[in-house]
């Protein structure tokens, strides 16, 4: 049986590459693929905190989010310069996508084992 650690890592990767997926292939519309990538994201969040036996409410979500705010602005922007160019902007924009949410899904795996740690289960700050 998969340790916690391993499904943490399934579910982290499975989200990045499905982001690199919906990046990809939005790339042409500067930031259509935002809500998508969004609710992508959001779910793995939950997945990580249902694995660590925790409850997040979107507080916690957006606790977890709000620091990646700065590189969705500059991931958008950067979109919107070199996006539309067919093959270039659909790979940096998996790139981007996948990056950003391997990042969010190591921020979120960090804040529930710290408070894991700390004894605590739900997290509805």
């Amino acid at each position: 049986m998969a340790t916690r650690n391993q499904k943490v890592h399934g579910v982290i990767h499975a989200a990045s590459a499905t982001a690199a997926a919906i990046g990809g292939g939005f790339a042409q519309l500067p930031a259509s693929d935002a809500p998508v990538l969004a609710g992508l994201q959001t779910a793995m969040i939950l997945g990580i905190a249902d694995l660590h036996g925790a409850t997040a409410t979107k507080a916690v979500v957006s606790q977890i989010l709000l620091p990646f705010a700065a590189t969705m602005a500059g991931r958008t922007a950067s979109q919107a310069l070199v996006g539309w160019f067919p093959g270039i902007g659909n790979v940096l924009n998996a790139a981007t996508a996948a990056s950003l949410t391997e990042a969010i899904g190591w921020a979120a795996d960090a804040y529930f084992a710290e408070a894991s740690a700390k004894g605590g289960g739900r997290h509805e700050e």
